[in-house]
C-alpha cells in the first residue's frame, strides 16, 4: 500500500495529470524551495495555456522562468514579479495575464482553498487597485475587502525529506508556500531530496501529512541558486 504513491521521477509522477488550460500551484519563494524537477518535466511536456499560482515566476533563466520563456504560461497569480525581465516584457505587451496579490493575502487564499473556506475578509488592499471589483464590508468601524480561495488542478511542491507514504519535512525557509499548496491541489505531487521508509520520520517533525500527497519521488540535481549574491569585505579581528 505504501508504495502506491512512489514514482521513479518527475515525468512519471506527472503522467496523466497534465492538460492544456489547467491551473497549477508551484511551491517556492524566489529560487528557494522550488520543485525544480517538476518544473523541468512540465517544460518537457509542453503543456500550454497554464495558469500558475506561485509567489513569483522564478528569476532570469531559473525556476518557473523556463515555462514563461517556453510560452506555456497564460496567467500568473502572484505576489512578487521582480527579478524577471521577461515577465515584465510579456505583461507590458499584453502577452501575459497577471493577478497581483499582497503576499499575506496570497498565502491566506491558498490556505483557505486547502481548508475549504470559499472566502474571507482582510483589511489589506482596501482603498487600492487590489480591492477593485471586490465586495467590502464594515466590521467594528473598519472596512474589509472580501478575498476568495485559491485551488488548483495540480500542486507541485518541494520538501527536504519525505517517506513513501507522502509525509513531508521542509527545511528552514524552503518551507515557504509549499505546505499550504500541498493542501489546495486536486492532486499533489511532491519531490524530495531524501526519501525514507515509513516510520523513519519523527512524527513531531512532519509538516505535511501524507494524506495531502498523492504522488512522491526523489528528485535529483538540485542547484540551489542564490538570486542576488552580495558580499562585503570582512572586518579584521
Amino acid at each position: 500500500m505504501a508504495d502506491t504513491k512512489l514514482f521513479q521521477d518527475a515525468t512519471s509522477a506527472l503522467s496523466g495529470l497534465l492538460f492544456d488550460g489547467m491551473t497549477i500551484m508551484s511551491g517556492g519563494f524566489g529560487l528557494c524551495g522550488n520543485p525544480e524537477n517538476c518544473i523541468a518535466a512540465l517544460r518537457a511536456n509542453g503543456v500550454k495555456d497554464v495558469t500558475v499560482i506561485s509567489n513569483n515566476c522564478g528569476a532570469d533563466n531559473y525556476g518557473l522562468y523556463v515555462l514563461l520563456a517556453n510560452k506555456q504560461i497564460r496567467k500568473m497569480i502572484s505576489s512578487y514579479v521582480g527579478e524577471n525581465k521577461l515577465f515584465e516584457e510579456l505583461y507590458l505587451t499584453g502577452k501575459l495575464e497577471l493577478e497581483l496579490n499582497p503576499q499575506g493575502t496570497l498565502a491566506e487564499r491558498i490556505r483557505a482553498g486547502g481548508a475549504g473556506i470559499p472566502a474571507f475578509y482582510t483589511k489589506t488592499g482596501v482603498g487600492t487597485v487590489v480591492a477593485e471589483g471586490k465586495p467590502t464590508e464594515v466590521f467594528e468601524g473598519q472596512t474589509y475587502v472580501r478575498e476568495s480561495w485559491l485551488r488548483a488542478d495540480l500542486s507541485v511542491i518541494k520538501a527536504w525529506k519525505g517517506d513513501t507514504e507522502g509525509n513531508l519535512v521542509y527545511r528552514k525557509t524552503a518551507r515557504n508556500f509549499n505546505p499550504m499548496m500541498a493542501t489546495a491541489g486536486k492532486v499533489t505531487v511532491a519531490e524530495v531530496e531524501e526519501l525514507v521508509a515509513p516510520g523513519q520520520l519523527d512524527p513531531e517533525m512532519i509538516h505535511t501529512p501524507g494524506i495531502f500527497v498523492q504522488r512522491i519521488f526523489k528528485g535529483t540535481q538540485y542547484e540551489k541558486h542564490i538570486e542576488r549574491v552580495t558580499t562585503r569585505k570582512r572586518e579584521s579581528a
